[in-house]
């Protein structure tokens, strides 16, 4: 199982990003899919959420309005375009697929890419 970010870097105040995840080792298209983000010294909190389907999609509030998750899953990819970003959205972005099931669940986590947002 593979999850792997991408699309990270240095944007300054008001700027975009996209950063993409990339998924394989699993069947994605089953799968909810999220984008978490964790600060320096801040725990690790919840950004953007896209059901399975891509039917559904949740937001933190601090982010609503400015960022949009998409997913592609005859690519195995989900999406997280950010804009009017500040220099609080500074962190490092963690791609997570999660399923529940009757007798499981499985979580699966990728390696961060990290977004700054600095004049």
């Amino acid at each position: 199982v593979q999850l792997v970010e991408s699309g990270g870097g240095l944007v300054q105040p008001g700027g975009s990003l996209r950063v993409s995840c990339g998924a394989s080792g699993f069947t994605f298209r089953r799968y909810d899919m999220s984008w978490y983000r964790q600060a320096p010294g801040k725990e690790r909190e919840l950004v953007a959420g896209i059901i399975s389907t891509g039917g559904s999609t949740n937001y933190a509030d601090s982010v609503k309005g400015r960022f949009t998750i998409s997913r592609d899953n005859a690519k195995n990819t989900v999406y997280l375009r950010m804009n009017s970003l500040k220099p609080e959205d500074t962190a490092v972005y963690y791609c997570n697929a999660h399923k529940e099931g009757p007798l499981r669940v499985d979580d699966y986590w990728g390696q961060g890419t990290q977004v700054t947002v600095s004049s």
